[in-house]
């Protein structure tokens, strides 16, 4: 659970007049349920928006929240098997979890939004004592380093995960990444492409449909997905831009618009890049690339044919295959 999850409730929450507490899983030992960065928020009412350990600690950081909302000071809770407190507030299976919790201020939560707006990743470098945060600080994708604690949070920043990490200065910081929203980019309306937005919506992805064939990119075909772009695929993957947030997925089968887009974002920073087609199609396409040239380094990240093996058949299977090796590469493991 990242910002992006709790955000909308939050932002309703602030508009009713409600001050909101946060829950940011800072340190797991074990089998914790939810790793460093997962976050929760709750108001002194008792509503709550995320989760920090799928069920387990959730009533009892309530509790906490409310006294944190109350006094204005932050908590460090810890929950574990070694500690009497577990087996009332549910965590018995093995793992020691730590929580910070927090009055969620203007500032950070302003801050975590403009980055989301903007498209760009934030992290928040936290030096904790045994009550909270005793330094922090917020950098957005692209800031300098000034200070020690600074350079921490853009180095996390840049490996693209929430962790502990030793200060210049002899210390030790806790800091929370969060990534810009992640975002899918199809080229090609077809029938794959239909059934993978859903997917893709329903996993908090960005669905962009680009196709510059008025019968296949419109929006009787596409009324679900966030962004429609009815420009020829080179020039919108140029104008839409690729960060490390982006997945691509060319779907059309037609040469004509796939090889101009992957001629764009194989070597862009995009995370995923994946081609429909058969082995024999994809041969053919190695072929076109090269003397068009794409390196055959950067062909070497092209997920083709695209998607799992599933034995999938149908559009709806294939999407499955597709959005499981996305986030598969996302999460950075072998697919």
């Amino acid at each position: 659970m990242s910002v992006r999850d709790i955000a909308e409730d939050v932002a309703r929450w602030r508009d009713d007049g409600q001050d909101v507490a946060l829950a940011t899983v800072v340190r797991t030992w074990g089998s914790g349920p939810r790793g460093p960065g997962a976050k929760m928020a709750m108001t002194a009412d008792a509503r709550i928006a995320g989760s920090v350990s799928g069920g387990c600690v959730e009533s009892a950081v309530v509790d906490e929240a409310r006294e944190v909302l109350k006094t204005g000071q932050p908590k460090l809770l810890r929950y574990g098997v070694a500690d009497e407190t577990a087996w009332e507030v549910g965590l018995s299976c093995g793992g020691t979890i730590e929580i910070l919790v927090e009055p969620l201020t203007t500032e950070i939560f302003e801050s975590y939004q403009r980055a989301r707006r903007d498209g760009l990743g934030v992290a928040r470098a936290l030096v904790l004592n045994a009550s909270g945060p005793e330094h922090s600080i917020l950098v957005q994708e692209g800031t300098a380093a000034s200070t020690p604690l600074a350079a921490a949070a853009v180095s996390a920043l840049e490996a693209g995960r929430s962790e502990w990490v030793e200060l210049s200065d002899g210390g030790e910081a806790f800091v929370d990444v969060e990534l810009p929203d992640p975002r899918l980019i199809m080229i090609g309306g077809v029938h794959v492409a239909v059934a993978l937005t859903s997917m893709a919506n329903a996993l908090g992805y960005h669905t962009v449909v680009v196709d510059p064939r008025g019968v296949f990119g419109s929006e009787e075909r596409f009324p679900h997905v966030s962004k429609l772009v009815r420009e020829w695929p080179d020039d919108a993957l140029r104008a839409l831009g690729l960060n490390r947030a982006s997945a691509v997925a060319t779907l059309s089968h037609d040469p004509k618009l796939d090889d101009p887009a992957l001629e764009v974002a194989l070597p862009s920073d995009a995370f995923y890049v994946g081609a429909l087609g058969s082995r024999r199609t994809h041969d053919k396409r190695r072929h076109r690339l090269l003397e068009r040239g794409v390196t055959a380094e950067e062909l070497e990240r092209l997920h083709a044919p695209i998607g799992m093996s599933i034995g999938s058949r149908t559009p709806q299977e294939i999407a499955l295959s597709v959005m499981a090796q996305i986030v598969a590469t996302r999460n950075g493991v072998p697919a």
